[in-house]
């Protein structure tokens, strides 16, 4: 009996999308439609899902190489020999969205890459180049050679269409085994917080593994809808919690791709704080929602459209916005130009106009890497500006000078410093610039580093 109602549930959700009613969910008619199957969609979708081999060679050696003690003991020489060179090998997947050989696949997929092969489903390969590289959003787009032969395309689908419990078919080569397809439902929409910091995932229990980055999630229409990318995994195998870039942002690094233009994020130069209970209340709003505006850049698209501190913004481009992250990441999709937004204000709702522009690089970042002998040795900082605080999700009005990256097994490692952390004084001095931060550990120590960091501020002492 449980077996009869489980397939009866199955038909009720297969059955509409695949006879063209997508609104009209109803019972199944015959005993034949309980028989439908999944076959007609992989036909037509799994031909446009490849493999992405990516090949690169890293040198190994001990961590006590560069150790000083080590190398005082034996004349200056390390004990443990040159460094040794192996191959590092990653495999993924990507799709396939023009036919004359480009593809969408995940950056981490080809991150560092000094070689890329892409496996065809007819077993063909061929090598690829990368047109765009993006690491905000996770996103590579590739180009083959296939001399003018037209290869099988998967069409981009309305990834805003999609409702928690849609189907969907996971199209990639998990683990290496193969080209695999799994089915399942959409989990979670707006899922933020993953990894790329513009993403507003789908969140899916078809079966995702390690291989399956940079696949397929599809419709049951076998239009794109999403770029899968991610798993939570305590194991690193499939637990039912994966997680697909939307078809929203793909749209945009694609059509840079193909027009040559660069990738332009748009900028609004507005940030805040999500609409909780209370605040709602204290704010009278019927309801919890939207984003408390708390910063607003001077002369960016958000000031000179009138947003002010302590409006809540409810929507852009149509889209309602629940938080910082989701109105972040809906930006994000937007061409440059003049967008629809309403807020409240006061207790009244008002519509407004917003030409999002791409935000300035002024000043220029000056990105420096601190060399070893520094008291923050193995960090990359750079200059605040607009673009880079955009990037980094950071608040519009914060001063000082960005950490951008940092080396494992460094001085800035083992004192906790972080990517996006922003060094505010040194030993009470006032940090503006690189130039400023450079000057303040010229010197001897001991120094005191102030350290923002989200909302927090503490100190870091260097002896």
């Amino acid at each position: 009996m449980t077996a009869r109602i489980w397939a009866l549930g199955l038909a009720l959700l297969v059955l509409a999308p695949l006879a063209g009613m997508a609104q009209d969910r109803s019972a199944p008619a015959s005993r034949e439609q309980i028989h439908l199957s999944f076959a007609p969609v992989v036909k037509r979708a799994a031909p446009a899902v490849v493999n992405v081999f990516s090949r690169r060679v890293v040198q190994t050696r001990s961590p006590f190489f560069d150790d000083p003690m080590f190398q005082r003991f034996f004349g200056g020489q390390s004990p443990f020999g040159a460094p040794r060179q192996r191959v590092q090998q990653s495999l993924g997947s990507g799709v396939i969205l023009d036919p004359t050989g480009i593809i969408v696949t995940n950056r981490h997929v080809i991150e560092n890459a000094e070689e890329i092969t892409v496996v065809l489903s007819d077993r063909r390969e061929f090598p690829a180049k990368v047109l765009i590289s993006d690491e905000h959003m996770d996103l590579a787009v590739l180009k083959i050679d296939v001399r003018g032969e037209r290869l099988p395309v998967l069409e981009i689908g309305d990834s805003d269409r999609l409702e928690v419990g849609d189907l969907v078919l996971a199209i990639g080569n998990p683990f290496g085994v193969g080209q695999t397809v799994t089915s399942g439902i959409v989990s979670a929409l707006a899922r933020t917080g993953i990894g790329s910091d513009v993403s507003s995932f789908i969140q899916t229990d078809a079966a995702i593994n390690p291989g399956n980055s940079g696949g397929a999630l599809v419709d049951l229409d076998g239009k794109l809808i999403g770029v899968n990318t991610a798993i939570f995994s305590q194991s690193g195998g499939s637990i039912g919690i994966g997680f697909a870039i939307p078809t929203a942002l793909v749209r945009s690094v694609l059509q840079a791709a193909t027009t040559g233009a660069p990738v332009r994020r748009p900028w609004l130069g507005a940030s805040g704080q999500e609409v909780t209970s209370e605040l709602a209340a204290s704010l009278g709003l019927p309801r919890p929602g939207g984003v408390l505006v708390k910063d607003v850049e001077p002369n960016s698209p958000a000031a000179r459209a009138g947003i002010k501190i302590g409006d809540v913004i409810e929507s852009i481009a149509g889209h309602a916005v629940g938080d910082p992250d989701e109105l972040h990441f809906r930006v994000a999709t937007l061409p440059v130009g003049p967008t629809p937004l309403t807020m409240a204000r006061n207790g009244q709702t008002l519509a407004l106009t917003v030409a999002l522009d791409v935000p300035p690089e002024i000043p220029p970042r000056d990105i420096t890497a601190l060399a070893a002998g520094t008291p923050l040795a193995g960090s990359t900082v750079a200059n605040l500006n607009p673009a880079l605080t955009d990037e980094l999700g950071l608040s519009t009005t914060l001063h000082g000078v960005a950490v951008t990256a940092v080396k494992e097994r460094t001085l800035a490692s083992r004192l906790g410093l972080q990517t996006g952390d922003i060094v505010t004084t040194v030993s009470g001095r006032p940090i503006a610039t690189v130039g400023d931060l450079k000057d303040a550990i010229a010197g001897s120590g001991p120094w005191v580093f102030g350290i923002r960091r989200g909302g927090q501020l503490f100190s870091v002492s260097v002896r």
